[in-house]
């Protein structure tokens, strides 16, 4: 440690400071004369803030929660109270503030309000960091090698997913190994002994059930501090069939041996060593009397190991109590969130109960104080979502009682928190601005051609009225998207509209996976695995149809050539027959070198996806050059994959990218996070995706009711819950139907957050549609072989706001 810097939070804006450097004698006059301009620029900044951010402002130590609503300008608050703690405290480069965000623009957007309000307080840019969280982590593991066990010069990142090689390797390493359980898996409920069935259940097993379950109990487990011992001895206690948290154990225990052994390592490792720095005494020190304090936005976000670290960070280098989590009274922490916008819980192990009991405990010092002033929407659009927030918690057992709740269990999905438009006075431009139109409008078209015609008119309405607006659609998932994108190409043609679909430009960063898919087929035809992967990039590009990919791949050679005495095939499987063997021959008929430019047309890749292609097809060609096999371009494009350090080929890549005046955005609802637009559509507002329930793939449903990963997911929440809650040495766990019925209640919660999320996106008008007919499933819809409508049912929360908002329901007589 002896070669580790002294500041460690020192960074290149930071140098040569004028804290740091030689300064001229200022008499007291004026040196007072100083004090007094500044205390004055304080106070101006201070009165330009909200009564709930000039809580943050006025923060003098200890712990703060602040639970803010959307629009409340949690990041402008922050900005300022930490520019005022800097003036007030004269911190530097030796003493800092340390600003902690979820996101890297989130991170790069907040310094630069926090560098604005410096500048009007006429100071030097010093005396802050702004981090990511795991930024944060890597900057201290990677200045102790030694203690944090962690080389990047050796290691290689990654962010594994369900069909990482990682996970892959490590389910058949456990297969291998755990022949018992496996066996029992592929049993099932009941099992007859038929030999396809036997090959479609482990293709089932090995492809789908035990990568789900690795992946989501890895992230779950690890994230939360869980070693595979603790999975283990948590089996113990709820015996099932299968063992769900055993198999989960040797699977997180396998993935971990796997990524040791190949010098892997993952985010959550990147916190797990600052954490292991932290346990050092000397280096906890260092690093505690160089930090003054610690701001957290988006504290929501935030795992409990994540929380630690932070914990550690801000408690005071003299204090007792040093490694563990420490009480709120010996915190130097401010935590900024909302948990009513807690929605990537189905992602990471986030968790709004966390931030909520944090928000308990200051509340019970006096430390809780609230944003609830929002200046982006209309009043109408604000009565709107408050509705939809206190009618979901009345549905799940709450009853409001002012600012209350009569039953505040924790797993309310809201928190009882409405917003407030902001005074007449705010500073803010055209706060709370006039509706658009109703404001809100609800529709119920016929069906969902029917809705995108109706956005379609109303588009070319809103901008022929304002050209200077900007709109989006906010959908559940891409399949959505692009529908309603080639929809409505015709309004860039006919009305000069630009119509931008995000999933679409994301689809770029998939390029070289898909192409690995394929030529891994092509290399080797009659593997499953390789097959089935390939099946499955034709079913997501639209070039076969949706059908059980599982019973192609359990027997290659009779799906590619079936013979005269083999069982007759559907007319989708000669499709996805047809299609596999013509890209066969064409393996046979062109060179190598040419196969990645003529896969990249089969699959009708767009014009960037294209450009993406040829410059993956540039860079194998000069890896592989003097060995041009296909096996040499398959190693590269590998490695290329596993490492993700492949960037595609894309214009721009900002937020203001989905922003521009005169654009029609095409945006998920998470993705569309932080985002407001003046004009919001949310259409498919069906009950079976919104809330929607935790369902069984057919394909898996020989195993019960239930899936494993589900069940194991839920299981872990309880275990953790009543560690962090209220500490026991070994909560009671729920049984495996009790754990299915758990994960519906907490999928359902977060739907409903998601839904009030994009409501509070729209600043003029919201536009909200229920379609009396609807795709089956979004993922298997295609529109372009006609599949036929089915009745749905609305998301209940639409006849609620129907009979609140009655004057908001557009009868479709008056529109088409």
């Amino acid at each position: 440690m002896s070669d580790t810097p002294d500041h460690p939070f020192t960074s290149p804006d930071s140098k040569g400071s004028l804290v740091t450097s030689t300064t001229e004698t200022v008499s007291p006059s004026n040196q007072s004369a100083i004090a007094n301009l500044r205390q004055q620029a304080i106070q101006r900044l201070r009165n330009n803030l909200r009564p709930g951010q000039q809580s943050m402002a006025d923060w003098q130590g200890g712990s703060l929660a602040v639970s803010a609503v959307p629009g409340a300008g949690k990041s402008t608050g922050m900005a300022v109270a930490a520019a005022i703690a800097i003036a007030r405290y004269q911190l530097n480069t030796r003493k800092q503030l340390i600003i902690v965000t979820f996101t890297r623009s989130a991170a790069a957007n907040i310094k630069a309000k926090i560098r604005q309000s410096l500048r009007e307080l006429s100071l030097p840019q010093t005396g802050f960091a702004v981090h990511t969280l795991h930024g944060l982590a890597l900057n201290i593991a990677s200045r102790y090698p030694d203690l944090s066990a962690l080389n990047l010069d050796t290691a290689t990142i990654i962010s594994p997913n369900q069909n990482h090689r990682l996970i892959r390797s490590c389910v058949e390493q456990w297969i291998a190994v755990n022949s018992r359980r496996y066996n029992a898996l592929l049993e099932g409920n009941q099992f007859d002994g038929e030999e396809t069935e036997r090959l479609r259940r482990q293709s089932v097993l090995r492809t789908e059930v035990l990568p789900s379950l690795a992946n989501i109990v890895i992230r779950e487990a690890k994230s939360s501090g869980l070693t595979p011992q603790d999975l283990w001895l948590m089996s113990e206690q709820t015996p099932d069939d299968y063992g769900i948290l055993a198999i989960a154990a040797g699977l997180y225990e396998q993935y971990e041996n796997s990524r040791r052994s190949r010098d892997f390592i993952d985010y959550d490792d990147m916190i797990l060593a600052a954490l292991r720095v932290l346990e050092n005494d000397s280096a906890r020190k260092i690093w505690q009397d160089q930090v003054f304090a610690v701001f957290e936005d988006e504290a929501q976000d935030s795992s409990p190991l994540q929380t630690k670290l932070l914990e550690i960070l801000a408690t005071d280098s003299g204090s007792a109590k040093q490694f563990e989590i420490t009480n709120t009274n010996n915190l130097n922490l401010v935590r900024v969130g909302d948990p009513n916008q807690a929605i990537n819980s189905t992602f990471t192990p986030a968790d709004p109960i966390y931030f909520r009991s944090f928000c308990s405990e200051c509340s019970q010092i006096g430390r809780l104080a609230t944003m609830d002033q929002a200046g982006r929407s209309s009043r109408i659009i604000i009565d709107a979502a408050n509705f939809v927030l206190n009618w979901v918690n009345r549905s799940y057992g709450g009853e409001q009682i002012g600012s209350e709740l009569s039953n505040p269990k924790s797993e309310l999905p809201f928190s009882p928190q409405n917003i407030r438009p902001v005074n007449l006075d705010d500073p803010q431009q055209d706060a709370n601005p006039a509706p658009t139109g109703r404001g809100l409008e609800i529709y119920k078209p016929r069906d969902v051609y029917d809705t995108v015609k109706l956005i379609g008119k109303r588009v070319i309405e809103l901008f022929a009225q304002n050209p200077e607006g900007n709109a989006a659609v906010l959908v559940r998932e891409n399949r959505q998207g692009s529908f309603i994108a080639e929809q409505l190409h015709f309004l860039q043609r006919e009305h000069g509209i630009e119509v931008y679909d995000v999933a679409q430009s994301n689809l770029y960063s998939h390029v070289p996976a898909e192409i690995l898919a394929v030529l891994q087929f092509l290399d080797r035809p009659h593997s499953p695995d390789y097959l089935k992967a390939a099946l499955e990039v034709f079913v997501q590009r639209q070039l076969i149809p949706t059908q059980d990919l599982n019973a192609l791949a359990s027997l290659p050679e009779q799906f590619l050539y079936p013979g005269p005495l083999d069982p007759p095939q559907t007319p989708a499987v000669r499709q996805a027959g047809r299609y596999c063997r013509s890209l066969l021959r064409a393996r046979l008929e062109l060179p190598h070198y040419q196969l990645i430019s003529f896969l990249a047309l089969t699959l009708n890749y767009d014009q960037s996806e294209l450009a993406t292609a040829d410059k993956l097809a540039e860079r194998i060609a000069k890896q592989t050059a003097g060995n041009g096999s296909l096996s040499a371009n398959l190693t590269v494009l590998s490695e290329i994959v596993n490492s993700e350090k492949f960037e595609p080929v894309e214009a721009e890549d900002s937020e203001g990218r989905y922003l521009r005046k005169g654009q029609l955005t095409i945006i998920t609802m998470h993705k569309a996070k932080g985002l407001d637009w003046d004009y919001v559509f949310i259409p498919f507002l069906h009950e079976d995706t919104l809330p929607g329930s935790p369902w069984v793939p057919t394909a898996a449903q020989f195993l019960g009711e239930f899936t494993l990963a589900e069940v194991a997911r839920a299981q872990i929440r309880a275990y953790l819950h009543g560690k962090y809650l209220q500490p026991q040495d070994l909560p009671e766990l729920p049984v495996a139907t009790e754990a299915w019925q758990q994960a519906a209640r907490l999928k359902s919660a977060e739907e409903y957050r998601l839904l009030y999320v994009a409501m509070t996106r729209a600043k003029r008008l919201l536009w909200m549609a229920a379609e009396d007919k609807g795709p089956f499933r979004w993922n298997t819809f295609n529109h372009n072989q006609g599949d036929n409508l089915q009745e749905k049912k609305p998301c209940p929360v639409i006849p609620a706001l129907k009979s609140r908002f009655p004057n908001s329901v557009v009868a479709l007589s008056e529109v088409l």
